[in-house]
């Protein structure tokens, strides 16, 4: 070949040197000297570019192309140099020849975006797609003798775009939303028959223990479920399914199938090949020893499985597992959610059968009790009578709990109805508002009624309003303790608003999402009682939605609260039914009422003291009994059951009152109910048990959680026996009895181990330690930075502590017990609210900011003599800085203006101590 020959394929790379060593005269263009100039320009034009080109020349089509152009046709270059494309890309030219034909016939060029061709380059037929452009190439003369062909293989974008389509739809049935596993399973394979390209066949197995079981598998039609197996025993699964390879997959190794066309002739891809090979791949689960199931995959004809495939296949396998694990769990969760409603409906109902099967008992039993009471011809003793009211008051307490269940359960099975009548809502309201103002004034606040007349009468049951109010009412004066309740009725043109609003103990942000949920009480609050169903604000709510309003609630700890209800006039402007009204109104307010009194009848922190009224019939007569107890009735029941023992019996309403009783005069026997408020039986049994000067005595717990997980409790903690309500008066007069026996045989055994009760009168359940060296002070300069050691005298008078939770409601515990300290003593009363005051800040500041307390609890202690009263507070937090407007020292100036205050911080707390002079009110 001479040297323009040479030149003309120089710079063309490999294919360039091919070209240049061909026999080009054995070709239909002949040798290259002969070459037109044309040919020659259109060569170089083609070896010269980077991009994969392709010149067809002359009447044979003979191929001239570059080194990008050779690496797309695979094993038939480089013998496709030179000659005819039909031959070459015969399998793909019936796609090819029309547009090759049309740029040579009109010499205008075309271009098609990925072209799907058949190509067998690779040793299968292969489905490729290319982007091509064909435009006219002319000779000398400018005929049209050929077609340049610009292309790019574009198969990797065309097939990767198509399978994350069919992995987005079936990522969309993954949501958990469809109602069974079975249904699940038939939605992925519909999805995934729709991709034939990709996956010509798939079946789903799901692991049922040791069986494998076929929820379902695509091309069902066309037989497919003939040839796989319907379950597989993993135990032993068989030859037909070791060969598809689902034992394998079962365990967590994914199988390929290689010789699926013998057991599945299936034609499949662009041009109908049969399918060769298959995947076996485990479904992960949250058990990798143990797969969810198995995917059975087929793979297609025209496609290579190389690492690009197998990855579709692994993430098509994490789809179907996601997509199954959420119908699981969809389906798990909708059986419990089934299970819990007929659970809740079983109970309604159980509820609602019980409470008919009360009131016949109650009326033959309230019936009676009445006729009695009310007999003017064979009047009742007194002491009769007494017994008689005492019954008489608590079955009707047990009728209006049954009414309440009875209401409630209508209301949650949805067969509750109103009785709607036209009334005049601001005369109801300040009716039954008025029923409540003998017992808040008892209770030493105020009742403050506002309810103006409505522009237009309201259309609601009068039944339902009255619970509404009452146990909003009932609700406020419980938790109530000073200031006042407030009930406001007004109206804009939306709605009508029933506001009562209290200044009591307030509901925490943590409680107010649940306070309307049945059976929901707020734990640790105090409380007039704790007695109570927990569904009073629950059915408040059902019976406000029953008349087409809502409640509202608003609330802050140590502040109050306000419920509001509020009625739609469009629910308020009701049909008004017609005839004779329902039977029971002003039965709930009269109920309401006398339960309240019930937790009044004494004044709050009194002791009732009987004398023993019976004969002294045994060693045991003149013993003395402290009785605890919130129910009114029950202590007056215990009382006079017991002083008729001849034993003397003492009455508090919680335990905290209690152990204030056993420090100032230590009883023979504590007959404590568990459930009561402020202090309850448990609690006061463990600190009976924790003082050395209380160790010893007999406690009896009486309650009424029946049950054996209940008595060990009490048991565990120490108490000495334990009764579940009702009993049998003689039996506790036989267990204290016992009780108080086996305590004097233990002392009789060994004196040494008496307990002698303190010598002080004044409650001393924690001794405050001494301050511990000063570190640095907080910030405000108002503080001494040292607390000062004790003064001569200092305690002589009076050397008393105690121990709080770290808890907001502490410092209103605190004051109450330091009043009543101080009180005995000659304090002046102006010096004894300062202190209060300063001493309340000192309590607050320990509970707010006290860091990380290595325990939870706030100590006081309270110092007299020498003329000087000094009080201390200590937490057991750790000190950090803090900006100033959180600073704990926020409140010394309040502190400081109200006594000498000193602060001493370490690592193992903080101690504030307050001095006041007693003589000194300034």
């Amino acid at each position: 070949m001479t040297r323009p020959s040479i030149d003309l394929f120089s710079g063309g790379g490999d294919t360039g040197r091919l070209m240049a060593e061909l026999d080009w005269a054995r070709t239909p263009l002949g040798p290259v000297s002969g070459w037109p100039q044309s040919l020659r320009a259109a060569v170089r034009l083609v070896l010269s570019s980077r991009y994969p080109m392709l010149l067809l020349w002359g009447d044979d089509f003979s191929q001239l192309y570059n080194d990008a152009y050779s690496t797309l046709i695979g094993d038939k270059h480089p013998a496709a140099l030179g000659n005819d494309v039909r031959v070459t890309l015969a399998e793909g030219w019936d796609v090819l020849a029309p547009l090759i034909e049309q740029a040579m016939a009109t010499g205008v060029a075309s271009w098609v975006p990925a072209l799907q061709l058949l190509l067998e380059r690779a040793g299968y037929r292969e489905e490729a797609y290319f982007s091509v452009s064909h435009a006219p190439a002319r000779d000398d003369e400018g005929r049209t003798v050929g077609v340049f062909t610009v292309c790019s293989e574009v198969t990797e974008q065309v097939v990767g775009e198509r399978r994350l389509r069919l992995l987005r739809d079936l990522s969309v049935l993954g949501d958990g939303r469809t109602v069974d596993v079975d249904a699940t399973a038939a939605r992925l394979i519909d999805t995934i028959d729709s991709h034939p390209l990709d996956v010509p066949f798939a079946a789903i197995y799901l692991r049922d223990g040791a069986v494998l079981r076929r929820l379902a598998c695509t091309g069902g039609d066309r037989g497919h479920e003939g040839a796989l197996p319907d379950t597989v025993e993993l135990a032993d699964p068989g030859p037909v399914a070791y060969a598809w390879g689902l034992p394998d997959a079962a365990e967590g190794r994914p199988t390929q199938v290689t010789d699926v066309a013998d057991r599945l002739p299936l034609p499949a891809g662009p041009w109908g090949d049969l399918v060769r090979t298959a995947l076996a791949l485990p479904l992960p689960s949250g058990d990798e020893d143990q797969p969810l199931g198995v995917l059975l995959a087929g793979v297609s004809p025209s496609r290579g499985l190389d690492e690009a495939y197998r990855s579709f296949d692994q993430l098509l396998a994490q789809q179907i597992s996601v997509a199954l694990r959420n119908a699981q769990e969809y389906e798990d969760e909708r059986r419990r959610v089934e299970a819990l409603a007929e659970l809740d409906r079983v109970k309604t109902d159980f509820f609602a059968n019980v409470s008919h099967e009360f009131r016949t008992p109650l009326t033959l039993m309230l019936g009676p009790l009445a006729d009695a009471l009310t007999d003017a011809t064979a009047p009742l003793a007194p002491v009769q009578r007494e017994r008689v009211e005492t019954a008489w008051r608590n079955s009707t307490r047990l009728l209006t709990l049954v009414n309440s269940l009875l209401t409630f359960s209508s209301l949650e099975a949805g067969r509750a109805r109103s009785d709607a009548r036209a009334v005049d809502l601001s005369a109801l309201t300040t009716e039954l508002a008025g029923v409540f103002r003998a017992a808040v004034e008892r209770a030493g606040l105020t009742l403050e009624v506002a309810c103006p007349p409505l522009p237009r009468p309201v259309t609601i049951d009068p039944v339902n309003w009255e619970r509404i109010v009452t146990n909003l009412l009932s609700n406020a004066l419980k938790y109530t303790f000073i200031g006042r309740i407030r009930v406001t009725l007004d109206t804009d043109d939306e709605e009508v608003r029933l506001t009562v609003a209290d200044t009591g103990i307030g509901i925490g942000d943590q409680d107010l999402p649940k306070l309307f949920e049945r059976f929901h009480r707020v734990r640790g609050t105090r409380s007039r009682s704790h007695e109570g169903t927990g569904i009073g604000l629950a059915l408040v709510h059902e019976l406000a939605r029953l008349e087409g309003g809502e409640v509202r609630v608003a609330s802050r700890v140590g502040v109050g609260s306000a419920f509001t209800v509020a009625l739609p006039w469009s629910a308020a402007r009701r049909t008004a039914l017609t005839g004779p009204p329902a039977d029971g109104r002003g039965d709930a307010a009269r109920a309401a009422v006398e339960e309240a009194m019930g937790w009044l009848a004494e004044p709050d922190g009194s002791v009732t003291e009987d004398r023993t009224t019976g004969p002294a019939v045994d060693e045991l007569a003149g013993s003395r009994i402290l009785v605890a107890d919130d129910n009114t009735d029950m202590r007056a029941y215990l009382s006079r059951l017991l002083t008729g023992q001849g034993w003397r019996v003492r009455a508090v309403t919680d335990g905290r009152q209690a152990l204030d009783e056993i420090h100032r005069e230590r009883p023979d026997l504590v007959l404590a109910d568990v459930m009561m408020p402020v202090m309850d039986g448990f609690d006061l049994l463990r600190r009976l048990r924790a003082d050395p000067a209380t160790r010893a005595l007999p406690v009896l717990v009486l309650s009424a959680r029946a049950g054996g997980e209940a008595s060990v409790e009490g048991l565990s903690l120490g108490a000495d026996d334990y009764l579940v309500k009702p009993f049998a008066a003689t039996e506790l007069i036989a267990r204290i009895r016992a009780a108080i026996r086996r305590a004097r045989d233990r002392i009789a055994a060994n004196p040494a181990t008496v307990d002698a009760a303190p010598a002080t009168t004044r409650p001393a359940e924690v001794t405050a330690t001494a301050p511990a060296p000063a570190v640095e002070p907080v910030g405000d300069t108002s503080v001494v930075p040292e607390a000062p050691a004790d003064r001569n005298g200092l305690g002589d008078v009076l050397d008393v502590g105690w121990a709080y939770p770290s808890a907001p409601t502490s410092a209103a515990m605190m004051r109450r017990d330091v009043r009543r300290t101080l009180g005995d003593l000659d304090v002046d009363p102006d010096v004894l609210e300062d202190l209060l005051l300063a001493t309340s800040e000192a309590v607050n500041n320990a509970v707010e900011h006290a860091q990380r307390p290595s325990r939870p609890e706030v100590r006081v202690r309270v110092q007299v003599g020498a003329g000087l009263v000094r009080i201390s507070v200590r937490d057991f937090g750790t000190w950090r800085d803090r900006r100033p407007a959180m600073d704990r020292g926020r409140g010394a100036l309040l502190m400081n203006a109200y006594g000498d205050v000193r602060l001493v911080s370490t690592l193992e707390g903080t101690t504030v101590t307050i001095e006041r002079r007693l003589a000194d009110p300034a």
